[in-house]
């Protein structure tokens, strides 16, 4: 059923009903005034004629019969539009020939007017008590009206609000419904534009001009607000098919010469029961190798596909200083060996997603130690710093990692950054520094790639923005970058990216 049908129907139905109690109300008020102006009149009446019910009582108390009928006539000559009844004290009645009730009809004495009713008439009655001198009790005088005239404009009254009443009930529902269908009419509209809507097929959205009535208004942002939030909800979706198509073919396309290698040194060793120990443990090491790629490949693919993925709800304070600490630890409880030194300024906090940093900064201190070997004596040196920039406009973290290697040519140093980009001889999966680079755009940072000071080897330097405390950064939470978010699921090179090459 429309809204406007309902609207009339329940206008109908109202008004009838509000048209009856207003009715009930007029008829109480009417016959409340009706009332008070036959207590008025019958008032009047008692102040004109009690003189001579006095005089009357008086001729019957000393028994002159002349007297009281001269005084009687006189007394029902001066009110004839009303029924007078004087009763003595002895219980004799005189009545005038005006409209009153029988005398069987029982009396009750009363200050005010009251009403009474009798063969189905209606009687307006007031009783004034006639006193002699020094108030001695003389008799009572009645005064009658009939309720007659009252009851015919009541019941006219009547009739006229039953036939309004019935009368309102088809015009209001009309009405109603035309107006209502009126005020509907935005509404409508905006069904059939929202129903045209199709978010799977088409790119064209919810257009809404405020219509100035604020459901209408309301409803159309609502609609616009579930639009937006599908397309974005699709968007994610779309997203999340196409890393998880791209992790399938990344890992099948990759995995597969590693695999092949893995399956012809196990057909050596199968097929070669004799084989020297040499050689044995020669394809045992190479299997072994190849065994890690393998399992770092496939890390590597999982984060990368979990920071293509990562929502906001997953930032939060990061303290860089606490988080690089034990990444550095880690790293020198697998490599005894290494020479791992950190200079940590305390104290600087990114919003961020700390598992994501964390695989960052593991892969820059990784990369680091296996790439940054001195030739002269095989140690691997690395030196990370933290600091805070000089920049007070916008305040960032800075990480420097410091090697000792050979250094990264000017002309590659955009090109380390690629997925499966890596030297011939590297044991890694030329992932490592995909996945920094795809943790620094996701917090807003920079990265870069320089020479070491001082020396041989290869300084990267990242910033990041600070968010914090008052005097540790900006007062306002950032927010995850409006942008392509494809570093697994990309043809080329991934999009977004701040970096320098320098």
């Amino acid at each position: 059923m429309r809204l406007s049908t309902r609207i009339a129907l329940a206008v109908g139905a109202v008004v009838p009903l509000l048209v009856l109690a207003s009715g009930a109300l007029l008829l109480r008020l009417v016959a409340t005034d009706l009332h008070r102006e036959q207590d008025a009149h019958l008032r009047d009446r008692a102040a004109a004629v009690a003189k001579d019910a006095k005089a009357v009582l008086r001729a019957t108390a000393n028994e002159r019969p002349a007297a009281e009928q001269a005084r009687s006539r006189r007394l029902f000559a001066t009110a004839l539009d009303v029924g007078i009844r004087l009763t003595g004290p002895d219980g004799t009645v005189t009545a005038s020939g005006g409209p009153q009730p029988a005398a069987s009809v029982p009396l009750t004495g009363a200050s005010v007017p009251v009403t009474v009713r009798a063969g189905g008439t209606s009687w307006r009655v007031m009783s004034v008590p006639v006193t002699g001198p020094r108030g001695k009790a003389l008799g009572t005088l009645w005064l009658f009206s009939p309720d007659t005239a009252a009851d015919t404009q009541l019941r006219l009254v009547r009739r006229r609000v039953l036939m309004v009443a019935l009368l309102a009930a088809p015009v209001a529902g009309l009405l109603a419904w035309a107006v209502a269908r009126g005020a509907v009419r935005p509404l409508r509209r905006l069904q059939e534009r929202a129903g045209g809507l199709d978010p799977g097929a088409s790119s064209v959205r919810l257009e809404h001009t405020p219509t100035g009535i604020s459901e209408v208004d309301d409803l159309a942002s609502t609609l616009q607000t579930v639009l937006a939030r599908y397309d974005e909800q699709a968007a994610r979706t779309h997203e999340a098919l196409a890393t998880a198509r791209s992790f399938a073919a990344a890992a099948s396309h990759e995995l597969r010469n590693p695999l092949m290698s893995m399956r012809t040194n196990l057909d050596i060793l199968t097929g070669h029961p004799g084989l020297p120990e040499g050689e044995r443990t020669e394809v045992l090491a190479d299997l072994r190798h190849e065994h890690a790629r393998l399992l770092g490949m496939l890390v590597m693919l999982r984060a990368l596909a979990q920071g293509d993925l990562v929502e906001e709800d997953t930032f939060g304070p990061v303290d860089l200083a606490e988080l690089i600490d034990g990444s550095a630890a880690d790293l020198r409880r697998r490599h005894p060996g290494a020479e791992v030194t950190a200079h940590l300024a305390s104290g600087l906090l990114v919003h961020g997603w700390e598992q994501g940093l964390r695989s960052a900064v593991d892969n820059l201190l990784t990369n680091a130690l296996v790439h940054g070997r001195n030739h002269d004596d095989g140690t691997a040196r690395v030196e990370v710093t933290l600091r805070r920039s000089g920049d007070r406009d916008v305040p960032a973290a800075v990480i420097t990692v410091d090697d000792r290697g050979p250094g990264i040519a000017p002309d590659a140093r955009t090109a380390v950054f690629e997925r499966f980009h890596r030297r011939p001889d590297s044991p890694g999966s030329g992932l490592g520094l995909t996945l920094v680079a795809q943790q620094i755009a996701l917090h807003r940072g920079r990265i870069a790639i320089h020479d070491r000071p001082g020396g041989p080897g290869t300084r990267l330097e990242v910033r990041l923005p600070l968010t914090g405390p008052a005097g540790t950064g900006t007062d306002r939470t950032p927010t995850l970058p409006l942008l392509r978010r494809d570093w697994l699921s990309a043809a080329g090179g991934p999009q977004g990216f701040h970096k320098e090459g320098s």
